[in-house]
């Protein structure tokens, strides 16, 4: 595991403390419409303004590319902060360096509160340029980074400074690393991994990867079909890359090779129309229609899942079954989810997933908080998961 200092090994009090996080939030009509990313960050940040920190919040906010851009202000997330954080506080800085940010800065006292303007204003946060790290640094004297989500960015905010200040990982931070920890670098064996989503060319790396970590990969959603061509399996109208086909023949021999049972449907929920509600029949995986497509898996290739991954101590999952965002459409998905949430509470299976289609997913499936640990972080997370060795995480190294 990756060794890093934690906010057990640093005392706040009275201290100038720069904490990244990721207030990245959708946003409707100007009002947060999901503050899962505010809420988890909130503990990092009221621990060390209680434990007498002056907490410099630093955070970026869609693509304004370098340039200043009203509509991606972090002005309007200084409130749900504050309520956030049970109704402290929350100041803002109309800039996140120079004459507003230093200001700001200089006008807190111990156990305040102040959040920055969006470091996506800069040119020098993404470019990692080394004077905005310096300026960032420059208004504080330790820092935490909170963002696992932007841990996959070496951008000044997340690499420059923790190389200019002593750095520490916050709570989520840390609770991030120890799920994945636990998930894929010293895991509970036998590990089955679940990987769904759209296409195979996006996951090459990831179940490049995984083939020679887990013990059991499951595939489902638009990528199986994929597999299943590569099989000379016919898959009608579905969406397949077959121009991939000889790729997943050669990911099915290496695991093959390696002892990975790779595991698909048996059996698909199609219809001939994309859309929610539209009429569906359950047919074998070597009965698909030519005028049809595979949306789902069916209740016998769920049961099916479940039982395998009822061998396992460990469960790591990315990306949907099927289509789960059509209603109709998403019962295989919440059938192999709720069984893994079963055998969390049962069995003490260790589950961990994440990606933005696998929360929304679990989210619908209403298991979200049966999981071990359900990461937030999409790219992070995904590029963890390949392997990749995370910049911002490799910034925490004492």
């Amino acid at each position: 595991m990756v060794a890093f200092r934690t906010l057990d090994d640093f005392d706040p009090a009275g201290r100038r403390v720069l904490v990244r996080v990721d207030l990245n939030v959708p946003m409707r009509d100007g009002a947060v419409s999901d503050a899962t990313r505010i809420e988890r960050v909130a503990p990092t940040l009221a621990e060390l303004a209680e434990r007498g920190g002056r907490v410099i919040v630093l955070s970026h906010f869609g693509r304004p590319k370098g340039k200043i851009t009203p509509s991606m202000s972090l002005a309007p997330l200084a409130e749900p902060l504050s309520d956030a954080l049970g109704g402290r506080a929350v100041g803002f800085a109309e800039d996140c360096v120079g004459a507003p940010a230093e200001a700001a800065v200089a006008a807190l006292g111990d156990g305040e509160v102040v959040l920055l303007e969006n470091l996506r204003f800069h040119a020098g946060e993404e470019k990692n340029d080394p004077d905005f790290a310096a300026a960032l640094a420059k208004l504080g004297e330790a820092y935490v980074n909170d963002a696992f989500s932007a841990a996959h960015r070496a951008h000044a905010s997340v690499v420059g400074v923790a190389r200019l200040l002593p750095a520490y990982a916050g709570r989520l931070m840390q609770a991030e690393l120890e799920a994945l920890d636990a998930a894929l670098e010293n895991p509970a064996r036998p590990v089955a991994a679940v990987i769904g989503g759209a296409k195979v060319s996006t996951k090459l790396a990831l179940l490049g990867h995984l083939v020679g970590r887990v013990e059991m990969l499951v595939i489902g959603g638009g990528m199986a079909n994929t597999f299943l061509a590569a099989k000379d399996v016919a898959v009608g109208r579905s969406l397949c890359e077959h121009e991939m086909a000889e790729t997943a023949r050669a990911i099915m021999a290496d695991a093959e090779a390696r002892g990975c049972a790779l595991i698909l449907p048996s059996d698909a929920v199609v219809a001939t129309r994309f859309e929610a509600g539209a009429p569906r029949e359950v047919v074998a995986i070597d009965a698909v229609p030519d005028d049809a497509m595979i949306l789902d898996i069916c209740p016998d290739s769920a049961r099916a899942i479940a039982t395998r991954l009822a061998e396992a101590r460990t469960v790591v999952w990315n990306g949907p079954l099927g289509a789960f965002e059509l209603d109709g459409f998403d019962a295989g998905t919440t059938a192999v989810a709720r069984a893994v949430a079963r055998l969390t509470a049962t069995r003490g299976l260790v589950s961990v997933a994440g990606g933005g289609d696998t929360v929304a997913a679990l989210a619908k499936a209403g298991t979200v908080g049966d999981f071990t640990y359900v990461s937030t972080a999409g790219g992070a997370f995904l590029e963890w998961l390949e392997g990749r060795e995370l910049p911002g995480v490799a910034a925490l190294r004492p």
